[in-house]
């Protein structure tokens, strides 16, 4: 008995982009499983088997005798329902055949290479691809489900990107083919397929001036709203460990100094700057036009009653906490058990607080850090010692 097993990536569905050596697997195979959208050209010729679910997929393959082929669109490698399917066919020989991606399909049609596109998939699933486009100059996104390319034009929009070229791409190699291009405002709120694929050019991309944090403190506005310093925010940001799409609160967030690096250090998540200070609101938003963090939301009020309509954050910096920081650890770790939060402490009053309360989290640790700067005076230059400063880290028990 034939056992083989083979997932086929069939190209964008038209059968002319199939490759040659998947076409003879096929005809071989004599049953056909897959979405009905790829299985269609096969219909009369074959036995198929509509199904999407990898574990339903496995058990009709488990009980079928001679070789099968379950069809991928694509590539078989590129996103594909391919790679959980695989770990369930037990006891089947498994044969991989690559496909023709609808990244390289696309960027063959529009002319364009594609070895240095970063590529997200947003297609059933949560991500932020506006923010991947905000810091790179070409960007291909999978859309569909709840990120469709018109809302995406639209959210580049808001961040201020209404000029990035896109091209988007719908029914990819069929007779009804359809790309079109634009700007983000020429294509927000156009409504196109739920399989569409999108290719952005951002020529002035939103990048961090170097891959360590602690920008100077030279590159934001002050006024007379206190700051965390470069050197005191360059171990808070290490400490904090943001990724790339983390949701972060910054909670007395003042002139925004570590609510933008954050920001810059997390271009596919979302931070919330709180701040209840007027004169410091207006900094916060200066701040965060000026360095092109447009990721980052200001939120006026006061915690932790603002907090409660935050989405539930992965990391929290407490910049100062007004006196309530039982309150507002108890708020993040009601949204977020497993969130990481560091905090800052210059009195005494706050320093004993935070110990008692990061003592009973997850890797506490609690460091005081001295800054000595120098001064010039004349032909020479003196120490100018900086407020010591409490740093305290720790995670919540998931």
């Amino acid at each position: 008995m034939d056992d083989k097993v083979y997932l086929i990536g069939v190209g964008m569905g038209n059968v002319g982009t199939l490759t040659l050596e998947a076409l003879e697997a096929i005809r071989r195979c004599t049953l056909l499983v897959g979405a009905p959208r790829l299985l269609e050209p096969w219909r009369e010729e074959k036995t198929v088997l509509p199904l999407i679910r990898p574990e339903e997929i496995a058990a009709s393959v488990a009980e079928h005798d001679g070789p099968t082929a379950v069809l991928f669109s694509g590539d078989s490698g590129f996103f594909s329902g391919a790679n959980r399917l695989r770990p369930l066919l037990v006891g089947r020989t498994v044969v991989t055949l690559p496909g023709i991606s609808s990244l390289s399909y696309f960027c063959a049609k529009l002319g364009l290479p594609w070895q240095d596109v970063f590529v997200v998939s947003a297609h059933g699933r949560k991500h932020n691809a506006a923010g991947e486009i905000q810091c790179r100059p070409w960007t291909f996104v999978l859309t569909g489900g709840a990120t469709r390319a018109g809302d995406l034009c639209q959210d580049l929009c808001r961040r201020g990107f209404s000029s990035v070229r896109v091209w988007v791409g719908e029914r990819l190699s069929y007779p009804d083919e359809r790309i079109i291009t634009g700007t983000a405002e020429e294509l927000a709120g156009a409504s196109f397929g739920d399989l569409a694929v999108v290719l952005a050019h951002n020529p002035s991309p939103v990048v961090r001036p170097w891959n360590s944090s602690g920008l100077p403190d030279e590159a934001f506005q002050r006024g007379k709203t206190p700051m965390t310093k470069g050197e005191v925010r360059a171990l808070a940001l290490s400490k904090l460990r943001v990724e790339r799409d983390s949701v972060v609160w910054d909670v007395g967030a003042g002139t925004g100094s570590v609510a933008v690096e954050c920001a810059l250090a997390a271009p596919a998540g979302r931070v919330y700057a709180v701040e209840r200070d007027e004169a410091a609101l207006e900094l916060l938003a200066a701040n965060r036009e000026r360095l092109g963090a447009s990721n980052l939301t200001v939120v006026p009020g006061t915690a932790p009653e603002v907090l409660e309509d935050l989405p539930a954050p992965d990391r929290v910096f407490l910049g100062g906490s007004g006196g309530h920081l039982k309150e507002i650890l108890d708020t993040v770790f009601q949204k977020n058990p497993a969130a990481r939060v560091v905090c800052t402490a210059v009195t005494l009053e706050t320093v004993g607080e935070a110990a008692q309360a990061f003592a009973a989290l997850e890797g506490a640790e609690m460091v005081q850090l001295a800054v000595t700067r120098t001064r010039a005076a004349g032909r020479y230059h003196l120490m100018d010692a900086q407020n010591p400063v409490w740093l305290f880290a720790g995670e919540g028990k998931p």
